[in-house]
């Protein structure tokens, strides 16, 4: 490591080499440590995430497993690169891009995280009986395997109690990597583990590593252009995975808006259409919804009701796909979600009985009919775990 410069300095337009307030920012985020709370009698583990790559890293290697770089992915990238976005950040995404060319390569990862937590259990602990199957029982969130033609990919999400969960992403290929430019920011950290690992001295203004970040939307000051106006805009929504509609939705909340109106028509459309090509069933659509509701809203609770009302006029507004009536059946879910998301807020006393109205769109014509009427019953709430791989696509 040598001087760094004090600005941003272009190599080429999806790079660009972070200031040095922003490596002070990406420093202390990878210094802090992070609880991952243990189920049942487990203890919580007070890991740094510099720590976690760099024992995961150092596993990986010893069992022949490559590891070709290590990047900081998401809205803890976008925060680092422009503190005041609006977006916060949630989760720490970590990207180890690997070679997984087999199924044994995919366990062989698996196996290695595991081994990680057991080396970060507190002393005094007795590890002798304790198996990687009760590891990830008791301290994995979600676990997830993908490998089709474009994608091959695994997900190692570790618990946190308050939403911010450590998110271990091995990447050989993945087609996709991002929903919005405000969110497509991905911070290489090598070169600063590194430093950390072989500096004497401490980092200074005129003596830093030099890390760069790159825009996977493509343009990166176009794309830091729009994360600091608070700019919605994003390419081909119609191969996102849900069409990012759900996100989208977050960021109008957010205070977010489309670069104008032509492209907010447009863009809506496409995003309904793709939402419901993926989630086409009503159940599908429930377990979807809380879901996110669950995992992007700790903490902000307050917002869960004027989220969905968002969502709620933007799938009024924008779904041109389905039937009459399966489009007034998702607008009645989302709904419903509002008024149990009211109720828990003590703000009406229950959601048994309560009878909601909308209006129909005008395309509905039947005789007499002026207004849907349904009668609220509590949802039981979802919680969906994962006790094993998700199936290949």
């Amino acid at each position: 490591a040598g001087p760094a410069p004090g600005g941003a300095e272009q190599r080429g337009s999806r790079f660009s080499v972070l200031t040095w307030e922003q490596v002070q920012r990406l420093d202390q985020i990878l210094g802090e440590a992070v609880p991952i709370h243990g189920r049942g009698n487990f203890p919580t583990l007070s890991v740094r995430p510099r720590t976690i790559v760099q024992v995961v890293r150092s596993r990986l290697e010893k069992k022949g497993i490559p590891v070709h770089n290590v990047r900081l992915n998401g809205s803890a990238a976008s925060h680092i690169l422009h503190q005041d976005s609006g977006l916060g950040y949630k989760d720490l995404d970590l990207i180890f891009g690997v070679d997984l060319k087999t199924e044994d390569v995919f366990q062989l990862v698996k196996d290695v995280v595991m081994d990680c937590l057991l080396d970060f259990l507190p002393e005094g602990v007795n590890k002798d009986k304790i198996t990687p199957m009760t590891l990830k029982e008791a301290y994995v969130q979600k676990l997830v395997k993908v490998c089709n033609e474009t994608d091959r990919w695994s997900l190692i999400s570790l618990s946190n109690n308050s939403g911010k969960n450590v998110e271990l992403k091995f990447v050989d290929s993945l087609r996709r990597q991002f929903e919005f430019s405000v969110d497509s920011f991905q911070i290489i950290l090598d070169s600063l583990l590194l430093f950390g690992e072989c500096s004497e001295n401490p980092m200074a203004e005129n003596f830093h590593p030099t890390v760069t970040g790159e825009s996977m939307y493509g343009d990166f000051e176009e794309a830091m252009d729009h994360l600091r106006n608070r700019v919605i805009a994003t390419r081909n929504p119609e191969e996102i995975r849900g069409g990012g509609l759900l996100k989208y939705c977050n960021l109008l909340v957010r205070g977010f808006k489309p670069k104008s109106e032509v492209d907010m028509k447009a863009l809506q459309r496409y995003m309904c259409s793709r939402f419901f090509i993926d989630f086409s069933d009503i159940g599908e659509q429930l377990r979807k919804l809380e879901g996110y509701l669950q995992s992007h809203f700790v903490g902000m609770e307050s917002n869960r009701y004027d989220y969905l009302m968002t969502l709620h006029r933007v799938v009024n507004e924008s779904t041109v796909c389905l039937m009459g009536h399966e489009r007034r059946q998702t607008l009645n879910l989302i709904a419903m979600l509002a008024v149990r998301v009211l109720a828990e807020q003590n703000i009406i006393p229950t959601v048994t009985n309560v009878t909601c109205y909308y209006q129909p769109a005008p395309y509905v014509s039947e005789i007499n009919f002026n207004y849907y009427v349904t009668h609220v019953q509590p949802f039981l709430p979802c919680n969906q775990s994962y006790p094993t791989w998700l199936p290949c696509n």
